[in-house]
């Protein structure tokens, strides 16, 4: 069975997620830890838990999912796993970093990359991949059928969708995309974004106000 801890990091409010099961193996998803405080948030949980940190990945490379892939490098001495879609938002982390006046140390080495249906496995567990781009050229969704749960990044939220204002963005595609390969998987499926609280792809179905 896998455990989810979610950590909302950085000046954007961004959701990190760390999965983990018997194993005692963990994934991070999104590693957006910001300062040394939530840095040690991550650490300090890993070490009580007795877990050992195998995989990093990312839904997609916008500079808040990825403010602490340089620290989980340097600390766990893993590199991200990504769609290769997402080159070039990655190396273009540090001006994005500047625009808004954030600090940012660049690192744009990548392990691996990852292709829809690719099997995302540790531990005694996988994960199940789908490419579902709009919010960003190259954005992954990460999720387990049987256990009904999705690390769905920022494609959808509760009640609204990932903008499509930055650059490899477009609103048309992310609507379809959703439609097509999100709301087409089981209903009772828990949502758990890049932002926000979790929640279901069954209510966003019924409530979300752009479907």
């Amino acid at each position: 069975m896998i455990q989810i801890k979610a950590f909302t990091f950085n000046p954007f409010q961004e959701n990190s997620y760390l999965l983990y099961d018997e194993s005692k193996e963990a994934i991070i998803i999104d590693a957006g830890c910001y300062n040394r405080e939530e840095e040690n948030q991550l650490v300090d949980f890993l070490e009580k838990n007795e877990l050992k940190a195998v995989k990093l990945l990312n839904t997609h490379a916008h500079i808040d999912h990825v403010f602490g892939n340089k620290f989980i490098f340097d600390r766990f001495g893993l590199k991200t796993h990504l769609s290769r879609k997402e080159t070039p938002t990655l190396e273009m982390a540090e001006q994005s970093a500047k625009l808004y006046g954030l600090d940012y140390e660049p690192f744009s080495e990548v392990e691996g990359y990852i292709e829809e249906g690719d099997l995302i496995q540790w531990g005694n567990s996988e994960l199940q991949t789908l490419w579902v781009p709009g919010h960003a050229p190259g954005h992954l969704v990460f999720y387990h059928q049987s256990e009904k749960f999705m690390i769905g990044g920022d494609v959808l939220f509760k009640g609204s969708i990932g903008r499509t204002d930055l650059p490899g963005g477009n609103h048309e595609t992310l609507i379809k995309m959703i439609r097509e390969k999100v709301f087409t998987l089981d209903e009772a499926i828990k949502v758990y974004s890049g932002h926000g609280e979790p929640t279901t792809i069954g209510y966003e179905k019924r409530n979300n106000p752009f479907f």
